[in-house]
């Protein structure tokens, strides 16, 4: 099972990125997908969730109302778009899926990528 990010990189305040994950070595159409980020001497924190279906999303408050979560059950991928960029958003980005959310759609995560560089400049 391999889950692979990309789309990060450098950009300026107040910009875009699209982050994606593509899974790879099984189905994840019965999983919860998500994102996280950890910035420089900080702890990897939530930032995103989308239930199996996409009907349900959970976000940080830190990023309402500016990031998206979005998943391609068929392509086995899941994006989040990130508008309004801010120089504290500069963290490495991890997608994570999760089986069976028995604490909600924040922890218990299963299976990780390997992180994706997003860097904003002020």
């Amino acid at each position: 099972v391999q889950l692979q990010a990309s789309g990060g990189g450098l950009v300026q305040a107040g910009g875009s990125l699209r982050l994606s994950c593509a899974a790879s070595g099984r189905t994840f159409s019965n999983y919860v997908m998500g994102w996280f980020r950890q910035a420089p001497g900080k702890e990897r924190e939530f930032v995103a969730a989308i239930t199996r279906s996409g009907g349900t999303t959970d976000y940080a408050d830190f990023v309402k109302g500016r990031f998206t979560i979005y998943r391609d059950n068929a392509k086995n991928t899941w994006d989040l778009q990130m508008n309004s960029l801010k120089s504290e958003d500069t963290a490495v980005y991890y997608c994570a899926a999760c089986r069976n959310p028995v604490w909600g759609l924040r922890q218990g995560y299963d299976y990780w990528g390997q992180g994706t560089q997003v860097t904003v400049s002020s």
